[in-house]
Formats: C-alpha cells, structure tokens, sequence
C-alpha cells in the first residue's frame, strides 16, 4: 500500500502529549524536527522517477534550516517490496531511518484501508499445484484481458501493476493481491470482488481453481514448484538455519492482512499496542488451516503456529513495543538488529542473509564492501521482518489465516472499527492495559491450538472476543458508513465459540469420509 504525507516531529519523542502537526509544504515534502533533543541534520534528498528508478540526488545542505530546528526530507511512496536501484549522494544515518518511518504520520482525514491477501491455486483436475508456467500464462491473459501492467524479473513474469494495486507470487505460487488504499470497506470489498473475478475468468479457462485456506490442505513442500524470484533462492537457503518451519511459511501458508494509518508517534503506539494485544483474537477468529498433507494436523491455525519456528529474530509479539519509551526509534533499534536477506542491485538480488545492516550504514557489508544503503534498500529491509503487527509507514495487522471472501472483507471490518474510532481504540486500551507480557505470550502460543477455548483469567478468550467485536461494531457504526454489516462472518464465530477450522474439522471426520479433497470445493474462490 502506497503512503505519502508530511508531518511536523516534535522533539521529545518520549513525551504521551507529543502533537504532529501537518505543515503544508507541499505534497511531497516531510518537513521534521529532531529528535528526541538530538539536534539531528537530516539531509534533503530530492527523489523523482526516472525510467521507473529512483535517484537521490543533492548535495549537503547549508545549517540554515538546522538552525531553526527545522530540515526538509522529500519522500516518495513506493509499494513495497521496492526493487528500483536509488543512488544517494551520501550516506543514509539512524536519524533519516526513523524520519522514514515518521512520514507515514496523516490526519484522520487521509487514513486509508490496504487490504492483501493471498490464495493457492489449483489444478482442477488432479488438485495440484499450480506450475509456474500455468501462472506465467494465467498473469499474461489478465494483463491483456485486464489491462495490467506486467512485472517481470529478467524473462519472467512475476507479478502485475495496475493503478494502486498489484498482484505478486509468493514463494510457492501463492497469488497475492495488495489493494490499493481505499477510504471503506465497501471500496475494500469491491476490490476484492473485482479481483477475484477476473482471475476466475482467466483461470476456469485453463482448468485451475483458486483456494482460501491457511495452509496447504494436501501437498508436501516438496510437490511445491518455486518461483523464479530470486530473493526468494535466498530466503530458501537461510531459512533451515534459523528454524525448523520456515520453509513451509515460505511454501504452504496463506493470509489476509489489513494496512492501517496513524495520525502521530503517539497514535502509532497506541494502535501498535492494541494490535499486539489482541492479534491472538484474530487469529482464532480466522482460524481457518487445520490440514497438513491430507490429515489433521492438531491445530486450528497451523499457519499461526508456524511463524513460532520460522525466525525468532525476525518474528513475535515484539515485548518492547509496551514499553514507556516504544517509539519509532524503538522500531529502527529493532529492525537494524534484524539480521538481513539480500540487497537488490544491478537488477539482481545480492545474498545478504545474516548479515548486519549496521554494517551496511558504515559501507561494510561484506557481500557489498564499501557500499551503503539508501532508502529503498531499508524499505526493503523492513518487508523482511515478521512480527504479529509490522510497522512500516502504516500498521499491518498479520495474525489471520487467508479464507473465503467474506472473511477477506471481514478482517480489516474488524480492525478499522477498532483503530479508526477513537472511543473503540481507547476501550480496546483499557481492556488490555492490565495484560501481562506473560499472559499475551500465552494466548499467543494457544490460540493456534486451542482457539477461541484457550482458558484466559477466569473465563475463556471467547468472551473478550464478544467484548472486542461489539467495540468493532461500534467503530463501524460512528463511522456512518453503514459498514458494520462486514462483520456478520466472525460474529457468528464468536457467537458459536467454533472457529472456521472447527467447522472443517467437523466437516472431515463426517460428510468428507477423514479425506481433505472435498476442501478445495468447499472454500473454492
């Protein structure tokens, strides 16, 4: 999802009554003051598009606007992952990393909904995976029938652009839709409507369906064809290192993810803590991937469980971000500590894993000695971490198991009824203001499991799940524009206490005769 704004950045960034104030300096300036008492320079980098690269370009200002506490930073919205090759004339510091971040600040007025997800396709017949060359075919027919730009990676087509939205393989072929950012859900919902119909129109042609489930109900990782992409070789090769399932994160899982806006440092927090809270919530909502090659696999949402095993420095429920002083410069401390993938030049994906981007600020990488990064390449940092909620110059909400197109419109219902609305943002803070670090790691390890009946205090976490949807539905109804109807899918969850993967399990062990094939007509696109 593509953001653009400009924020004024007070100095104590610490301070609960910090106030960002929009200056209107133009459309694409971030005009930011230092932080944190610093007396920080941050250098004006002039960006424009040129031949679909960014340059940085500009020499070193003169203290003038240091000296009234003021500097200019001209940022461009990109959809990431950004794979453009940008030259800076000097290099980037901690400071412009954190004004980065700040620059998604926005009044309410120009909060936006950027809603993705991602389905597996099929073939009809044999229920396999789809190969590569069936997508290669399926994203030039909806490029000519469609009017989508192609994305290609040397001869391979991996993706599509049109307008603000755009289609990506994940590294099994998981197609992915990134909305553009819409201002209801009743945009949200038509988008995904849209979408959905013309990859159906395409697809039914050449015999392949289009799954929305979690994780993969039948096929090992090693039926799984891999896409020609190459972050993705690197990512292949790392992940065993570092946990025993990121390979099938990489190859087998689905989501559906909701980006969200914050008006200031201090709202980001708040939305950042609520989100945190009360993903487990979420994720026992959707709970929708209880299959692993043709059999129960023990859990509600498997996919959940998975990201406790792919990479414990990269993925969680972030402790930190509770926190007196949590803050964007909190967030740079954590993502610079993130080990990294890759770096994207000369049209090419150089093998980073492991290495420190700290090193890479002071021009020793070893993969790239003597270089440093500039903004697309900690933009494209940042996409390579993977906590509950991700913070980048928007929120994302990424505790939900991909699913049926109702429950594609119904995710961001639920979280834009509870950030977007002030009183159901603040309720959602005084219910969760008491939780322990300890017992939001426990709903985070059980609810995979055990879901809406994980045993929370002296009641089950379906009856703060009742709580949170009415603070949801309310959110929606002060919004005025007759959206709370999106969320009729998880209310009849919360209603029951049975989780979609309950439902499928049911499902399975009676009517399907303990086989998962029926699966991919029943939550077929």
């Amino acid at each position: 999802m593509a953001l653009i704004s400009q924020i004024y950045v007070p100095y104590s960034r610490h301070d609960m009554n910090i106030q960002y104030k929009l200056q209107r300096y133009g459309t694409d300036k971030l005009t930011a003051r230092s932080y944190n008492g610093m007396g920080l320079e941050l250098k004006e980098l002039k960006i424009q598009q040129h031949h679909g690269q960014l340059f940085h370009g500009g020499g070193k200002r003169k203290n003038s606007l240091y000296h009234k506490g003021k500097c200019n930073l001209l940022v461009v919205a990109a959809s990431p992952p950004t794979e453009d090759v940008a030259v800076i004339s000097e290099p980037l510091t901690k400071e412009d990393l954190v004004a980065y971040l700040a620059s998604g600040c926005k009044p309410k007025e120009k909060w936006r909904i950027g809603t993705e997800h991602e389905k597996f396709g099929f073939q009809q017949t044999t229920l396999q995976p789809m190969k590569y060359e069936q997508i290669s075919e399926l994203l030039q027919g909806m490029a000519e029938r469609f009017s989508w730009d192609k994305v290609m990676e040397g001869d391979f087509i991996i993706g599509l652009k049109q307008d603000k939205q755009s289609i990506s393989l994940e590294p099994g072929g998981q197609f992915e839709l990134s909305g553009a950012p819409l201002e209801t859900l009743h945009q949200t919902c038509a988008e995904v409507n849209s979408h959905l119909y013309q990859v159906k129109a395409v697809a039914e042609e050449m015999g392949l369906g289009f799954l929305g489930i979690g994780f993969h109900p039948k096929w090992a990782v090693k039926d799984i064809p891999i896409m020609p992409k190459g972050r993705y070789d690197i990512m292949r090769n790392y992940m065993p290192k570092v946990g025993s399932l990121g390979l099938d994160m990489m190859f087998r899982t689905c989501t559906v993810q909701v980006n969200l806006d914050f008006s200031s440092e201090v709202d980001m927090v708040r939305k950042f803590r609520v989100g945190l809270a009360l993903q487990p919530i979420a994720t026992a909502l959707f709970a929708n991937s209880p299959f692993t090659e043709g059999k129960p696999n023990g859990f509600l949402s498997y996919r959940s469980h998975i990201w406790t095993d792919t990479d414990n420095n990269r993925c969680g429920m972030l402790p930190f971000v509770f926190d007196d002083t949590f803050g964007f410069e909190s967030y740079v401390d954590y993502a610079l500590d993130v080990p990294m993938y890759f770096v994207y030049r000369n049209k090419k994906y150089v093998d980073c894993s492991g290495m420190s981007f700290k090193d890479f600020m002071k021009g020793k990488l070893p993969s790239l000695p003597g270089e440093f990064p500039n903004l697309n390449d900690w933009e494209n940092h940042l996409t390579t971490i993977f906590p509950e909620v991700r913070l980048k110059r928007y929120l994302e909400m990424r505790g939900a198991d991909g699913g049926p197109w109702r429950r594609l419109c119904a995710l961001p219902a639920l979280w834009v009824g509870l950030l977007y609305d002030e009183t159901s943002l603040q309720s959602a803070l005084d219910i969760t203001k008491d939780w322990t670090q300890e017992e939001m790691q426990m709903l985070r390890n059980k609810v995979p499991k055990m879901g809406l009946k994980t045993p929370f205090r002296d009641s089950l976490l379906r009856h703060v799940a009742e709580d949170i949807l009415q603070l949801a539905k309310e959110g929606l109804q002060r919004r005025g524009c007759k959206e709370s109807g999106f969320l009729n899918e998880v209310a009849e969850v919360v209603r029951t206490g049975v989780t979609p993967a309950e439902r499928l399990l049911d499902l399975y062990h009676g009517k399907w005769a303990n086989s998962v094939d029926p699966v991919f007509e029943e939550l077929l696109y």
